[in-house]
């Protein structure tokens, strides 16, 4: 697939208002790791190869295992996640693919039992971010590895 546009240069003051508000979560009490495993699940789902790429490498750079990151996928049936992990994918999953019924009670309060109300308003947020940067990608099709240099994961030692 080609790039349809740098959405960047043609909305400049959206695009780094949306970094800045990317760049206050970054800095928030998410922990990057798990942070990382939540924005390469969600771009999974949403089929952003982008997003996908970019947060593979970001989650190796971070010291995340090669295994843990292919197991993302099928978190449900791997052993690899600890529960916390586990809580912060699920409600990653159900915010990602909302439905006419919205998201039971029975996962909400299973979710903010594990995570605290504080982390998971933190993690809502970081979800809705990660799918705004997925709808992006998905509509415009930048090349995945195409800004590595920029977005400081040329290191990552995966190309």
């Amino acid at each position: 697939m080609t790039q349809r546009m740098n959405y960047f240069a043609h909305a400049a003051g959206a695009a780094n208002a949306y970094q800045a508000f990317s760049q206050s979560l970054a800095e928030g009490p998410l922990d990057l790791g798990l942070r990382e495993l939540v924005n390469l699940r969600v771009s999974q789902i949403n089929g952003c190869g982008f997003c996908a790429d970019l947060h593979v490498k970001t989650a190796r750079q971070a010291g995340e295992r090669e295994l843990r990151l292919h197991h993302v996928a099928v978190w449900r049936e791997s052993p690899l996640f600890d529960d916390r992990e586990r809580a912060a994918l699920e409600w990653a999953e159900a915010v990602t693919r909302l439905s006419h019924e919205g998201i039971p009670d029975a996962l909400y309060d299973r979710v903010r039992q594990v995570l605290g109300e504080d982390l998971l308003a933190e993690l809502s947020f970081a979800v809705v971010e990660i799918n705004g940067w997925n709808r992006l990608g998905v509509a415009f099709r930048p090349a995945p590895g195409s800004m590595d240099q920029v977005l400081g994961v040329a290191g990552s030692g995966l190309t």
